[in-house]
């Protein structure tokens, strides 16, 4: 696995750092793509991994793309416009597919600046816990482009259309107050207190049962695109086998004891 996202693991809980500080922690890296695809890969096939916490190595969470590559027409950058977007498809974009087949809450700890792509990614988790030196920007016009990695369709849901709007097209930057107030995280936290807050959380949720938590999470993901008729559809299919899980069982004669 990819030395530009650290994985550990605490319990049923894994922390995935990306590790690339030296370039503002990009997720255009060829390593960091496939590094996330193969540990989302290797958490759904581990039914003891609950909850991951995603971070940001140093003093930023991330970048996004490498600026310094672009400016030099380096890399992808350098390609014509036809590879150009062969290679946004088999590069940058495999981390939103990616992390969309991930079966466990996924959280993101905002270590500093989220920037472009980085403030996308942030976007592509199940809940953000912020620490007070974050911020978050949706700079691409600013350098006179677009979100390549799927950023109108994560910020909008994030914060509804307006309020994405507004980053989208002023390219501004929005502290951690002002995410929080949005909605864009969950809670702002003293920058020490970061990872230990984000772990306090996957506790709350880690105590629950895996299968159901994997099955809860996929409902909330249909519910983004799907219909009221496809998500009942799906609940009731699921049910009858969360209804038939050991720690159901285990669950409901505890609580018949209480």
């Amino acid at each position: 696995m990819s030395t530009a996202l650290q994985i550990s693991t605490s319990g049923s809980t894994q922390i995935w750092t990306i590790n690339l500080a030296d370039a503002g922690n990009a997720i255009t890296e060829p390593g960091f793509v496939s590094g996330l695809e193969a540990a989302v890969d290797n958490a759904n096939g581990d039914n003891t991994i609950r909850a991951v916490i995603l971070t940001g190595a140093g003093k930023i969470f991330s970048a996004g793309g490498n600026v310094k590559e672009m400016a030099d027409r380096r890399g992808m950058f350098g390609l014509d416009a036809l590879d150009q977007r062969r290679a946004y498809i088999d590069g940058i974009q495999r981390v939103p597919r990616a992390l969309s087949r991930l079966e466990v809450p996924l959280i993101a700890a905002v270590n500093g600046p989220a920037i472009g792509a980085g403030c996308d990614l942030a976007m592509m988790c199940d809940l953000r816990v912020a620490s007070e030196k974050a911020s978050f920007a949706e700079s691409f016009v600013q350098l006179g482009l677009i979100p390549g990695d799927g950023g109108t369709w994560f910020l909008p849901r994030a914060v509804g259309y307006e309020r994405a709007a507004e980053m989208t097209l002023t390219g501004d930057r929005v502290d951690a107050a002002t995410a929080l107030a949005w909605g864009m995280v969950s809670r702002v936290v003293p920058h020490d207190e970061l990872l230990s807050a984000a772990t306090e959380l996957t506790a709350r949720i880690t105590k629950n049962p895996p299968h159901a938590l994997r099955m809860a999470k996929r409902l909330l993901q249909e519910s983004r695109t799907g219909s009221l008729e496809s998500t009942l559809g799906m609940a009731a299919a699921m049910q009858p086998l969360a209804h038939r899980d050991d720690e159901h069982e285990q669950r409901i004669a505890k609580w018949r004891t209480s």
